[in-house]
């Protein structure tokens, strides 16, 4: 290391987005974690918006004119994903979903959308995918565009826009039968599918999410909604054009059925059964388990649990998570942020440890498992030719996983964003 000019600590660096830009530099903490295991007396060489060197910090041959940031007490990470979120929803104990759906307009929802973004990314989340705009329409479009090209700071999206539900399953429900209200996802069934499928395509989804159940069973409990027909036309459709499909199922048939058709994330998975779980690690569908959301939804409910007894619907989760865990089933880390407030989504990684998952394996999870089941190239790990994504926090996180809300530093595409 004799060889570099400069030496700066933390606390004295502040560079401006566009000398950044310009000028290459170096992370030295005390730890990097990259993605997959963690390593000591290494370095992250920076260059434009790219990795240019991750390594040993003696086997770095560099020049005079690198600048070096110390980095002590710190661990750097790559940028973390959130794999399950809403942008253009809030905290239901602000506003129900429904009222968030019907009474504000799409202009005031993408107004938030913004600020939730960059929420996101100061917490250390460079990159979310975004579950369906629950009744913006393609808004999440216009977002992914203008992050992209920098006018608002936010970060790397894969969207699903609109969302795929079958007629007569999703809401809002509370009006009249026979007046026509904007519903939170597009309704299609049977050979339409594929119509829809491509209109999506089309208006710029990334990967396409269908509602392979819902609550429309007798009592407004969840049952399947699709066939296993229907989700294969689906599947198929999206698939020949290299995308993926995700399937919001929380029952044992509708997850089963979006097995059999070939659909490879399960979100939510809260009612299946170990032969379910059992099937999906056989057939290699991965579970992203939001139980944050579940835990949120019941607080608002006026449940607290450092006073009260867990609800049946904790209890629950908390029975399927270790089932999926015992099973081997891939675990992709995404906890539903939309419906709790955006910039608290370690609370989903915090709840992982808490059901039973390392810490290491929760920080694998939100950064190279994510990148790798999601299909995002060029982020979730620390390599070379990767995006330079990467946050800094105080701490141990692969130890104490509550080290992840010390956010010191968030860098996206070398920009730094966050220096505290």
């Amino acid at each position: 290391m004799k060889a570099f000019y400069f030496i700066l600590t933390l606390c004295f660096i502040s560079f401006t987005v566009q000398s950044q830009k310009k000028t290459p530099y170096i992370l030295k903490p005390d730890r990097i974690f990259d993605g997959r295991a963690m390593h000591t007396n290494w370095i992250v060489k920076v260059n434009q918006d790219t990795i240019a060197y991750v390594g040993s910090a003696n086997n770095y041959k560099g020049t005079l004119k690198d600048t070096i940031i110390i980095l002590k007490g710190m661990t750097l990470i790559p940028g973390m994903i959130e794999g399950h979120g809403h942008l253009f929803l809030y905290p239901y104990n602000q506003k129900s979903w429904n009222d968030q759906v019907l009474k504000e307009s799409q202009s005031y929802r993408v107004v938030r959308a913004t600020t939730h973004a960059k929420k996101n990314v100061l917490a250390g989340f460079t990159s979310f995918r975004d579950l369906g705009t629950e009744g913006a329409g393609y808004a999440d479009f216009g977002l992914k565009k203008a992050i992209d090209e920098g006018l608002i700071i936010g970060p790397r999206l894969q969207i699903s826009s609109k969302a795929i539900v079958a007629t007569g399953s999703y809401g809002p429900k509370d009006v009249a039968p026979e007046i026509t209200i904007p519903l939170g996802a597009e309704e299609a069934d049977g050979e339409n599918l594929i119509k829809v499928v491509r209109s999506q395509i089309r208006a710029g989804a990334d990967f396409i999410k269908v509602y392979a159940d819902y609550r429309w069973g007798k009592n407004n409990t969840a049952a399947p909604t699709f066939s296993v027909k229907e989700l294969k036309l689906i599947v198929n459709t999206a698939n020949s054009s290299g995308r993926q499909v995700a399937a919001h199922a929380s029952t044992a048939e509708g997850m089963r059925r979006a097995i059999e058709a070939g659909i490879k994330i399960i979100e939510h998975g809260d009612g299946a059964t170990p032969e379910i779980f059992n099937l999906m690690a056989a057939k290699k569908v991965a579970l992203c388990p939001t139980l944050a959301a579940g835990y949120s939804i019941e607080r608002y409910k006026g449940w607290i649990p450092e006073k009260n007894k867990p609800p049946k619907r904790i209890l629950q989760k908390q029975k399927s998570f270790a089932q999926a865990l015992k099973a081997g089933v891939t675990i992709v880390a995404g906890g539903d942020v939309g419906v709790f407030e955006h910039g608290n989504n370690v609370l989903e990684l915090e709840m992982m440890v808490a059901y039973g998952m390392t810490p290491k394996a929760v920080l694998q999870s939100v950064t190279a498992v994510n990148a790798q089941v999601f299909d995002m190239p060029k982020v979730g790990e620390i390599k070379i030719g990767n995006y330079a994504d990467l946050v800094v926090v105080k701490g141990n996180p692969t130890k104490n996983i509550n080290d992840l809300r010390n956010v010191k530093m968030v860098i996206k595409g070398g920009d730094i964003v966050l220096n505290k």
